[in-house]
């Protein structure tokens, strides 16, 4: 397991996103596999977007990682647990969701910028998604981050990648149009390498490029809460939803779909 050093939880905590160099280089290999056999065996949540220009197909698959191998070892056996409760400052971490995304060559489609908070029905301040990119990328074509927005104490409204409200009539203040004013803001990113991984809080603003290069952008991002998760009501329909679960708002987050993956 790649040890978590004190600067990297430092960075994480002020800045809501690190770099974690060569974390998960073992596992690529399997966890590449996983997408094919996930790609032929889509879950009902898979979202796969086709750009109006014919362009290549955005892959995306939720909620997934106890169905595949190459998935499962990210979660349960890679060490991913405890660095996600170190960054958290968390005595636990609980695994809550996995996002598969696959970007083919020539895929037009730009992932705008937003945050992941307002999606989903679990909050908490101790929170943290693992970005493991399959496929090496450069900067250019690299996932960014507005170091220390999630402490802007904000929950922007959740769009669609299409630019349409997830919640219908919600009223909720949109995200700024952050590329009107990137000499203003501290936004980080970085070329990475298969087994990298970019670790950030679910309140940290991030937004990816479209992939038009010849090769691939297949990532597996794995999405972590700690101690003080709890049930949030939204005013509509998760993503990714949770038809069936049962919860009452404002309790713990928990239950046999959320298991704790490491505890101090």
């Amino acid at each position: 397991m790649t040890e978590i050093t004190q600067n990297q939880i430092t960075e994480f905590q002020e800045n809501g996103v690190v770099l974690l160099k060569g974390a998960f280089k073992d596992y690529v290999e399997n966890a590449r596999q996983a997408i094919e056999e996930n790609k032929a065996n889509p879950s009902w949540r898979e979202r796969t977007y086709h750009p109006d220009d014919g362009g290549a197909p955005f892959f995306q698959d939720y909620v997934v990682w106890n169905q595949f191998d190459g998935y499962r070892a990210l979660v349960k056996e890679s060490g991913m647990a405890e660095m996600a409760a170190h960054l958290m400052q968390s005595k636990t971490a609980r695994i809550f969701h996995d996002h598969i995304l696959v970007k083919e060559p020539g895929n037009s489609v730009v992932t705008p910028w937003h945050q992941d908070q307002p999606y989903y029905l679990v909050e908490g301040q101790q929170t943290v998604s693992f970005w493991v990119p399959l496929d090496p990328v450069p900067r250019e074509r690299t996932i960014e981050y507005i170091a220390g927005s999630h402490k802007w104490d904000k929950n922007f409204r959740p769009d669609r990648f299409d630019g349409t409200p997830l919640f219908e009539n919600d009223t909720s203040e949109q995200v700024p149009d952050v590329d009107a004013q990137r000499d203003q803001l501290n936004i980080v990113g970085w070329e990475v390498e298969p087994g990298d991984a970019v670790a950030f809080s679910f309140r940290t603003l991030h937004g990816a490029p479209a992939n038009a290069s010849p090769t691939r952008r297949r990532v597996v991002s794995m999405r972590w809460v700690g101690d003080d998760a709890k049930f949030v009501e939204r005013p509509g329909k998760t993503s990714p939803p949770f038809p069936d679960l049962e919860y009452t708002p404002g309790t713990p987050f928990g239950g046999e779909d959320f298991p704790v993956i490491f505890q101090k």
